[in-house]
């Protein structure tokens, strides 16, 4: 006859363990292990105490760097895919490349690339966020890797777990790809690229006091108005529009 496992007595810290049973063919509902241990007085664990998700985000910010593939659709109804990085520090977009076909080798020289364009740069990030994309592998984190990099996945399902790259994306998407008809591999190149180098040099971010990424020095206030001429400059053909003072 099966003993039966009982709570009484037993004092704090005291391990007990109701799935011995388990390992002799006899399984337990999970009814009777709450009962079980609220006959001992053993209450829920508590809440784990430390930062959230977005704290530790914020945190860690200067050493993240997260990725992401999104879709470009051509006026030809033909699909492409593109690979973008961002920088959570300083919030440097990285848009790596475009293909119709993103097999896991396509993916692999894609971070190859972005090692040698992040050169020195690559030794202040210490962790990779991405998702669970089977276009990833093993050869895709080793290039991370063995820069002392460590890839951290998020949850299956869970976008909000990647939300600052999320985000850009959509800003792309707004900002470039919704007002401009892509025809094909090349032209997504070379719009992606302009945008890129938009948002790096000149689009302003809350988050670093309304200064691009590649900007470090503060941004100074104009006193007198009248005394300086605007020079506005199109991007993509006047979808976006950037605005300097004249020299």
């Amino acid at each position: 006859m099966l003993p039966v496992l009982c709570g009484e007595g037993l004092q704090s810290g005291t391990t007990i363990r109701v799935f011995e049973p388990h390992r002799l063919g006899h399984p337990i509902a999970s009814s009777t292990v709450w009962q079980i241990l609220s006959a001992a007085g053993v209450g829920p664990a508590p809440r784990r105490s430390g930062p959230t998700w977005r704290e530790s985000l914020i945190a860690q910010a200067q050493a993240i760097i997260a990725a992401d593939f999104f879709h470009v659709d051509t006026a030809l109804g033909r699909r492409l895919y593109a690979l973008a990085f961002l920088e959570h520090g300083s919030r440097r977009l990285h848009i790596t490349g475009v293909t119709a076909h993103p097999t896991r080798e396509w993916a692999v020289q894609q971070a190859r690339n972005l090692a040698v364009d992040l050169g020195e740069r690559m030794e202040s990030l210490r962790l990779l966020l991405r998702d669970r994309d089977t276009k990833y592998d093993q050869r895709f984190d080793a290039i991370f890797e063995a820069e002392d990099v460590d890839v951290l996945l998020s949850a299956p399902r869970a976008p909000r777990m990647n939300a600052h790259c999320e985000r850009v994306i959509g800003t792309i998407r707004r900002e470039a790809l919704d007002h401009v008809l892509i025809m094909n591999e090349a032209h997504a190149r070379k719009v992606l690229a302009a945008y890129q180098d938009h948002y790096n040099g000149h689009r302003p971010h809350q988050s670093r006091d309304q200064r691009p990424p590649d900007t470090q020095e503060q941004i100074a206030a104009v006193r007198d108005l009248n005394d300086r001429r605007l020079r506005g400059t199109h991007v993509l053909g006047g979808a976006i529009n950037e605005y300097r003072y004249a020299a």
